[in-house]
Parts: structure tokens; C-alpha cells; sequence
């Protein structure tokens, strides 16, 4: 592909992945409330989770969800779910978050970063409508589209990560059991409220 194709490539991602969402949420509860360690530990989970959605968006899973609406719904249902549980978890939590526990492993982390990540069936949709864009028939697709898909996880993570890392600075600051418990509940309403949001989508959107 061309320089200036793959600019306004780059500037296209960089806009999408700076707008907040479920996983930047994730990633600033996870570091105000567990520290960086466990707060990166959730950014690897989600970094695969977008792997895992770009591979199956290139193998055709999101024609079916596009063509298929009981797909969907029972992909974005499951999607909806989770993010609506975690959501009451995080706004039910009385001190410090403890959406997977005080003593979880990183490796639960891990595991709910990529639930987050990979619980929007939108996402497959987006990627199998948004690489073509950038494609050029004319010449092989397999390198175009490793590099469209890296240069996506390497701005995914930069930017998770100055997140993760730049909110746990704040973490000093909140000695107050009072504050830290409204963190918890505009937090969860959040998580919630993405969770209802995903639910009322349709595929069109």
C-alpha cells in the first residue's frame, strides 16, 4: 500500500483506539485499584483478544455475524452480559476494587482483559469492514494485512499501557475509603451502562 494510504490508516486506528471504552476502563480500574502489575497483566489479555478478533474477522466470522442476525444476538447477548456483571461487581465493591479478588493471580487478569476485549461482536464486524478499506488487490494481501493488524496491536498497547501505567501514578492520592467507593460505583455504572449499550446494537450500527 501507499505512505498515504497507510497514514490515514494509522490515523484512523489511533482516533478509534483513543476513544474510551470498555478496555480503557478496565485498564485505569484495574491500575487504581490492583496497581500496574495486574493492570498490564489485563492489558495482555486484551492485546490477544484483538488478535483473536482480527484472525477471525480475516476467516469470514464476520460475514456470518453480518449475515447472520441469531449470531448476533447471541454473540453480542454474551457480550452484553459479562460487561454488565462486572459492571455490578466493581459498583457492589465497598473499599478498593475487587472484581477478581485481593489475592487473584495475574493470570485471572489476563483472563478478564481478554473477556473484555473480545466481548463486542461489533469489533469482528468492524475489522472485516474496515481492513478492506486499506487493502490493495493488486499486489499480495497476507503482508498487507500483517501490517494493518500490527500496526494496530502496537497502538493498542502503546496506549493501554501509558494508560494503565499514568493512572496508577494517581493511586497515592486516594486514601479516602469514601472517594474510592464512588471510583467504584461511576466505574461500574459505566461497565453497565457499555454492557446496555452493546445489548440495544444492531448489526447496521
Amino acid at each position: 500500500m501507499s505512505l498515504s494510504t497507510y497514514l490515514i490508516y494509522l490515523a484512523a486506528v489511533l482516533l478509534l483506539i483513543l476513544t474510551p471504552g470498555p478496555t480503557m476502563l478496565m485498564c485505569m480500574t484495574n491500575a487504581l485499584n490492583h496497581g500496574p502489575s495486574h493492570a498490564m497483566a489485563s492489558v495482555a489479555g486484551a492485546i490477544v483478544a484483538v488478535v483473536g478478533v482480527m484472525a477471525l474477522s480475516a476467516m469470514g466470522l464476520g460475514a456470518l455475524l453480518a449475515a447472520s442476525e441469531t449470531a448476533f444476538t447471541l454473540a453480542k447477548t454474551a457480550g452484553a452480559a459479562y460487561l454488565v456483571w462486572l459492571g455490578i461487581r466493581t459498583f457492589r465493591s465497598t473499599g478498593l476494587l475487587q472484581i477478581e479478588g485481593a489475592s487473584a493471580s495475574p493470570r485471572s487478569f489476563v483472563a478478564q482483559g481478554f473477556l473484555v476485549g473480545a466481548s463486542n461482536p461489533k469489533a469482528i464486524l468492524f475489522f472485516a469492514a474496515f481492513f478492506p478499506q486499506f487493502l490493495d488487490p493488486a499486489h499480495p494481501v497476507v503482508p498487507q494485512f500483517a501490517i494493518l493488524a500490527g500496526t494496530f496491536v502496537v497502538c493498542e498497547l502503546t496506549v493501554l499501557s501509558l494508560c494503565a501505567l499514568g493512572v496508577a501514578r494517581l493511586v497515592p492520592l486516594l486514601r479516602s475509603a469514601t472517594l474510592v467507593r464512588w471510583i467504584n460505583r461511576t466505574f461500574g455504572g459505566l461497565f453497565a451502562l457499555m454492557g446496555g449499550l452493546l445489548l440495544l446494537s444492531r448489526r447496521q450500527a
